[in-house]
């Protein structure tokens, strides 16, 4: 199972967008406080539609707190700022993706000096993708390496 880490999400739409994808593929789905909204709001729902209940949700109260309980686990850090291209790779079983907040992504600490760093290719002057658009990009390669376990 994939799971995807959200480190302090700020847009409520992104987190339900996300939500339902993790729903629909049956991936994980693993929030990191402070989040910038609460996961009761309205637009969070709105987003995920009648999938809430379909959704296997955990939250952390902090990245460190995220990091000790999943301690040597393979885990790879969406950056725009990697090197490593996120086809580059082969997605193992039981994966974390990590994926940082919408207006300054991941820590610096988290992606420099890993291997496992990775990001999309984009345009040369373009900032970034919106974060539930890489979710999906990202996941669904996961998936399709991995022969899209338990989805028809």
């Amino acid at each position: 199972m994939i799971n995807i880490v959200l480190v302090e999400p700020e847009i409520p739409a992104n987190t339900g967008n996300i939500s339902r994808t993790c729903a629909v593929t049956g991936a994980r789905l693993h929030l990191i406080e402070p989040l910038g909204f609460d996961i009761s709001d309205k637009a969070v729902k709105r987003a995920g539609l009648d999938y809430w209940d379909k959704l296997d949700l955990t939250v952390y109260p902090s990245l460190d707190d995220f990091l000790t309980k999943h301690a040597g686990a393979n885990m790879y850090y969406l950056s725009t700022k990697a090197k490593k291209r996120y086809t580059d790779i082969r997605y193992p079983d039981d994966c974390y993706l990590l994926f940082g907040k919408e207006t300054k992504g991941l820590p610096e600490s988290l992606v420099f000096g890993t291997e496992n760093a990775l990001r999309i290719p984009m345009g040369k002057d373009i900032r970034s993708l919106n974060l539930s658009n890489s979710v999906a990009i990202v996941l669904y390669e996961a998936l399709r390496q991995q022969g899209f376990p338990h989805l028809t």
